[in-house]
């Protein structure tokens, strides 16, 4: 299939461009098109980056009702950054609003977010609410997991006081683009990156409560599976932060600061994993090192428990972590 030009007639500029990543996600990327054609804002262009898929085949067979429609975009695999940043680069629009090929939006979603931008002409990047899609048992929204609260600017950002499912996020282009666009050596956590470095720069954020789109919770082989690969993911981006930005001392405290908490918490995940997988040295050195930042009595505990009876203390370890969901108090 060769990437859609779309109609050689000039046409005027849309208002927002849609950016659209698809890896391995065939089946499930008719559903999020056809959440993108049943917009009540209809000025905007819809752009699919087929990013090196492994499913190229079955991707665009079923892209191939749509291909009118959209600018598709093949390219060799550069991960969802840059996946991202290629679509970027043919938007037309003055707005992005991104859009995971597993996710969908509900038929209000633009409207709402460029009313915003009518509403505040300051604002240059906003986000919303959303469903989470995973358990067909529970309704669990995006907010009352992940809340916001207060303003959303760098230092919000900074100690997740709020935070923005990246489906949900319209954004004028000149304020990405200001920003240096999305780090493409970033295995994960690129969104937040991006975000991060959006409002250092000078992006006002807003949000709004209302939910806005569903989102794909937990698929397997998706990067928000593993907690500790996404806390270190977290935490590698606030060292580049540190070291990239030109932080006052306020802000470099405050980075410096998150980045020993949010690291001390992938530690202990790792020791978690390595006490699952029975490998107990490996478990002691990191729930170790996790210690000298959480400094918890229970934590102590389970480092003399796996130097004398290591295999009990697994046992008493995962039964604790299952029944509480997080780390000894």
């Amino acid at each position: 299939m060769e990437p859609n030009m779309g109609n050689q007639q000039p046409q005027p500029d849309p208002r927002v461009s849609i950016i659209i990543p698809s890896y391995n996600t065939a089946h499930l990327i008719a559903a999020c098109l056809d959440s993108v054609f049943a917009q009540t804002f209809q000025d905007f262009e819809a752009i699919v980056v087929n990013d090196g898929s492994p499913d190229t085949t079955e991707l665009e067979k079923v892209l191939q009702p749509y291909l009118d429609r959209i600018v598709y975009i093949k390219q060799v695999n550069k991960r969802a950054a840059g996946a991202r940043n290629t679509a970027i680069a043919r938007a037309r629009g003055e707005f992005l609003a991104f859009l995971d090929s597993d996710d969908t939006w509900l038929p209000n979603h633009l409207e709402s977010q460029m009313k915003q931008f009518e509403a505040d002409p300051a604002l240059g990047l906003v986000y919303a609410n959303a469903v989470l899609i995973g358990d067909p048992t529970r309704h669990i929204e995006f907010m009352a997991k992940c809340p916001s609260a207060g303003e959303a600017g760098f230092e919000a950002l900074v100690v997740e006081r709020c935070q923005i499912p990246v489906s949900t996020v319209v954004a004028r282009k000149a304020a990405i683009v200001k920003a240096g666009g999305f780090d493409e050596s970033l295995a994960r956590c690129d969104d937040y990156d991006m975000w991060l470095r959006t409002a250092f720069y000078g992006g006002k954020v807003g949000y709004n409560r209302q939910v806005q789109a569903r989102l794909a919770d937990g698929r397997p082989g998706s990067l928000g599976v593993s907690r500790a690969r996404m806390a270190e993911g977290y935490w590698l981006i606030l060292e580049k932060a540190d070291q990239k930005l030109p932080l006052t001392s306020a802000q470099r405290k405050l980075v410096r600061d998150r980045a020993a908490a949010i690291r001390a918490g992938y530690l202990l995940e790792e020791g978690k994993n390595h006490l699952s997988a029975g490998d107990f040295p490996k478990a002691r050195e990191r729930f170790s090192e996790a210690n000298h930042y959480f400094r918890k009595a229970k934590l102590s505990l389970v480092l003399f428990g796996l130097k004398v009876a290591p295999n009990a203390t697994s046992r008493l370890f995962t039964f604790w972590t299952q029944r509480h969901n997080g780390a000894p108090a």
